[in-house]
């Protein structure tokens, strides 16, 4: 079977240090192009300015991952679309519900694959935590996912404008996780969230939450964090506790803790793959609908400016 010849749109940090490894190391895909006004892809590989480039001049592509900033993944998601391109969404999948919903109406209208992805889902310790929350009871549950802006996101302006989430960019892996390994669903009750005076988005926010038979789940987001980073979801219930440490990766449960490989974006082009093979799409909107919960319903704090 010959690879899916897969474009990647958007060559910053995340396409040079995830997407483009992952690709390469995924014999399901290969990579046929990089597009990019700004920075260029991996030696020996072709190279365009725009989408629109792409399209018009070739080369020809199956698929293409979207890793640009979610504000302007909307409309290049539609000319792929269009084309009857296969799209691979990063997280967030869009700047608004709406957009999101409305690119998952269009590709199942034209029969193509889209796909948002979720890369914590695929840390190590999330899907035996799902398994072992399966039949459980949950009492309660704790959320702190704490870094330093300065050091996962230097200089993107973009974060702080509307639609670019903020702290809950990386808070929303958080909500990916916990929205995929608790058995019930999850509503938001209330908000707090701290925005720097010069900027439009959160730099902390403080969140209670519930799932379905009423076990409080409380979330610490800051993005002030120095020193050692904490990603750290703790699951109380009536068998034990659950935590899930460094993002997902590490796992303890009542009976020991599991250190595994860290291959989230292999296992995200996997799933890719598979979904393009069988002809589905995959847009789980559950945790940015969370997040567009707190906006809705938070209350804002302004807090002192922030400056890179």
């Amino acid at each position: 079977m010959e690879p899916i010849r897969i474009a990647i749109v958007g060559v910053g940090k995340i396409a040079r240090d995830q997407h483009i490894p992952a690709i390469e190391s995924t014999p399901a895909f290969s990579l046929a192009a990089t597009v990019s006004p700004n920075h260029r892809g991996p030696e020996g590989i072709p190279h365009l300015d725009s989408l629109d480039e792409l399209l018009e001049k070739g080369p020809a592509v199956d698929a293409v991952a979207l890793c640009t900033p979610p504000q302007v993944r909307y409309d290049l998601a539609v000319q792929a679309l269009k084309r009857g391109i296969h799209v691979f969404l990063e997280k967030p999948p869009g700047a608004t519900l709406s957009e999101v919903v409305a690119l998952r109406e269009r590709a199942d209208k034209v029969g193509v694959t889209l796909f948002a992805s979720w890369h914590s889902r695929f840390a190590a310790g999330v899907a035996p935590a799902r398994a072992w929350l399966s039949d459980r009871t949950v009492h309660k549950v704790s959320i702190v996912w704490r870094e330093d802006v300065r050091v996962w996101h230097p200089g993107q302006d973009w974060i702080w404008e509307p639609g670019g989430l903020g702290v809950f960019d990386p808070g929303i892996n958080a909500l990916s996780i916990l929205t995929h390994i608790l058995p019930q669903p999850v509503f938001m009750k209330n908000a707090r969230l701290s925005i720097p005076e010069n900027r439009a988005a959160p730099i902390a926010a403080d969140i209670d939450f519930a799932d379905a038979g009423g076990a409080p789940i409380h979330m610490d987001l800051d993005w002030r964090q120095t020193g050692p980073q904490s990603w750290d979801i703790v699951v109380e219930t009536d068998a034990g506790t659950c935590k899930l440490s460094q993002g997902g990766a590490v796992l303890t449960l009542p009976s020991g803790t599991e250190h595994n490989e860290d291959l989230e974006y292999p296992g995200l082009y996997s799933r890719f793959g598979n979904l393009i093979r069988g002809g589905r799409s995959d847009v789980d909107i559950d945790p940015f609908r969370l997040v567009a919960d707190a906006f809705l319903r938070g209350h804002r704090q302004i807090v002192e400016p922030f400056h890179d």
